[in-house]
């Protein structure tokens, strides 16, 4: 007869944690040390992962709405306006300019394509911005623009992934798990890090909100716009809460006595999973019903809860309620920006589901006395040329292929000056000629403001000590901070 041995079931990392004074074993019991109570009078062993961890320094901001721009909005058509591509429209671009570059479509040397839109100055700065941002022109005081940036890659997944996760190749940690692994989160009943996606697909796929190897409690938890903000958090009919609640605690008991013996750090990961999503039962769908927000607010927006054609407004609203709630990271997502032919058509197209939401967002926050503390990022993974992209054999005219040598950020809120611009390229809008911004710029930047170091904030994987900022040397964008 076979005896079951439980060594022949654990690694040798699984060993280590366990051996000595027993440091897994201590861990596991502060997991387990706080009871929670379900409202039924039964106990739950739950205690947060995500909970607060003290930063590096004292943060500006809490919390973060990151406005994900999928397909890469043209900087040309919306912030960085550019007289020469006009005068230059429908001639070859100078070879010197162009020389050693790479394009996803079009031959280096194609025709300059002058911009679709007219722009104008707006607020005590004189920004200019296009008339296809006619809303955001109005609280372009609240934010600053970074018209500087750059990124290594210059297809769409793996330049996703570069500015999601610090690497283009997929498996590493999300910009929003290493904050929840490195600060928690200020919400028991909700995840620390959700997404949101309003319309479209995306390249990058789940990659782009992955925990990698981080613990699998740190995944960013996809909420859906309609119905059940996440699949089957409601009980069937039937089940109640109390019938759930004995459930659950027979299968956790379970679970934490298989913990107790193997040691697996997954198996506490599925346990908090598991009261967590007990947890959002309460919660969720409090949160996902608009029907008590103050219809002038959703006016503001232009959100009509339950109307697919407003998505990405109703996300933004969302986002807004999951700040309040004290939910770390918020990524909304929206995709629809990959314009490699008619690009004014179809900038006037996002700009139209967009503009409204984007700006009413920064306008409800600093009304609500949220915007000091909140983090907004807008933006997307590469710029578009100045150079035409058309094919007739791919049916495209009037577009803009790819272009990672320079594109446009904006950042308003905790942490971020307001009414301020840096940033410049050359009179083609091709190459950045003033205060380069690369994108692990921006990582350092948004861990910055929520007061970590991101040179100090790693984890040790196989061996080395990775970082969402890779290993070169970075920094935040110093002249946009406060």
């Amino acid at each position: 007869m076979s005896h079951w041995n439980p060594l022949q079931h654990r690694t040798r990392r699984q060993f280590f944690e366990d051996c000595g004074v027993g440091v897994g074993k201590i861990a596991l019991a502060s997991l387990l040390a706080r009871s929670a109570s379900s409202g039924k009078g039964h106990a739950s062993a739950f205690v947060n992962p995500t909970a607060p961890i003290r930063s590096h320094f004292a943060p500006k901001a809490k919390r973060v709405i990151y406005l994900f721009m999928a397909g890469a909005p043209s900087q040309l058509e919306l912030f960085d306006f550019k007289p020469k591509l006009a005068a230059l429209e429908g001639k070859p671009i100078p070879p010197s300019v162009v020389k050693g570059q790479r394009y996803a479509f079009i031959q280096p040397d194609a025709a300059v394509l002058g911009p679709r839109f007219r722009f104008a100055r707006h607020g005590q700065t004189g920004v200019e911005l296009s008339e296809m941002l006619p809303h955001l022109s109005k609280i372009v005081d609240e934010i600053s623009i970074v018209r500087s940036l750059r990124t290594d890659l210059f297809n769409h997944a793996p330049a996703q992934l570069f500015i999601n996760t610090g690497s283009g190749i997929p498996g590493r940690p999300s910009m929003g798990s290493w904050l929840s692994y490195g600060i928690g989160s200020e919400a028991d009943d909700l995840p620390s890090f959700v997404v949101l996606k309003s319309t479209g697909s995306l390249s990058g796929g789940a990659a782009l909100w992955s925990s990698g190897f981080l613990p699998g409690t740190h995944q960013g938890v996809p909420f859906r716009s309609q119905g059940d903000p996440i699949l089957n958090v409601s009980n069937p009919e039937g089940y109640d809460r109390q019938a759930q609640r004995e459930s659950l605690d027979i299968t956790q008991r379970l679970n934490r006595k298989r913990r107790g013996l193997v040691g697996d750090p997954d198996i506490a990961t599925r346990i908090n999973a598991y009261e967590m999503a007990f947890r959002m039962q309460t919660r969720a769908p409090e949160l996902m019903d608009l029907s008590g927000e103050d219809p002038r607010t959703l006016e503001a927006y232009g959100a009509r809860p339950g109307d697919p054609k407003a998505n990405f407004a109703n996300a933004c609203v969302l986002a807004r309620r999951l700040a309040e709630r004290g939910v770390r990271f918020v990524q909304l997502y929206h995709a629809g920006w990959d314009h490699h032919s008619d690009v004014e058509n179809g900038v006037k197209q996002q700009c139209g589901q967009t503009d409204r939401a984007c700006a009413a967002l920064i306008q409800d926050l600093k009304q609500r006395g949220m915007l000091d503390e909140t983090l907004v990022v807008w933006g997307g993974e590469f710029g578009r040329t100045p150079m035409v992209e058309a094919s007739a054999a791919l049916g495209r005219s009037k577009g803009r292929d790819h272009h990672p040598q320079a594109f446009t950020m904006w950042f308003a809120g905790g942490g971020i000056k307001a009414g301020f611009q840096m940033g410049e390229t050359d009179e083609l809008g091709f190459h950045v000629v003033d205060q380069p911004v690369h994108v692990h710029d921006v990582q350092a930047t948004i861990l910055h403001c929520l007061g970590m170091d991101h040179s100090r904030l790693s984890f040790r994987f196989r061996g080395l000590d990775f970082r969402l900022t890779g290993v070169e040397e970075h920094h935040p964008i110093k002249p946009i901070l406060s």
